[in-house]
């Protein structure tokens, strides 16, 4: 029966899980991606999503909280420092995992987990959305047609 069974367990016992998840956590942060099995990049994922959060606001409290579960003091530091400056203004969806096939020796699905802002390659595309919020209903006012321009070609001036 899986009655309350929250998390993947990872063939694990307790403590080693714990450890594993936490060395996992530090590589991520030092590296910005790390590549693993698909089962311990979603496991990392919750893992280390809330610990993110609790780094944009840099409290003593919070950096004991996320000490805690880390448990080395270089990560922290550059969580607090260098992470939680980058992903400040983003709401939640601090990582991103990339399926990359199996495993050549046990045919294990691998996957490559990353930090979503440090990736140059699927941001540099898209330009940083501004947010607007615009009423559906119709406007008193009328719209204003703006004047058309035309480009003026080699061809014409000729």
């Amino acid at each position: 029966m899986r009655h309350g069974k929250k998390f993947n367990h990872l063939g694990r016992k307790t403590a080693h899980r714990k450890a594993m998840l936490a060395n996992m956590a530090c590589s991520l942060i030092e590296h910005k991606r790390i590549n693993t099995t698909v089962a311990k990049a979603k496991a990392l994922k919750q893992f280390v999503e809330p610990l993110v959060t609790k780094s944009k606001e840099d409290t003593t409290h919070n950096r004991r909280q996320v000490f805690a579960k880390l448990r080395q003091k270089d990560a922290v530091t550059e969580l607090f420092r260098e992470v939680a400056v980058k992903v400040g203004d983003r709401p939640g969806g601090y990582t991103r995992i990339i399926k990359l096939g199996n495993r050549l020796g046990d045919n294990a699905d691998m996957a490559m987990i990353e930090l979503v802002d440090y990736n140059e390659i699927y941001n540099a595309g898209k330009p940083k959305k501004k947010s607007t919020r615009r009423s559906r209903r119709g406007g008193s006012k009328p719209a204003a047609a703006a004047p058309v321009v035309e480009a003026s070609t080699n061809e014409e001036e000729e």
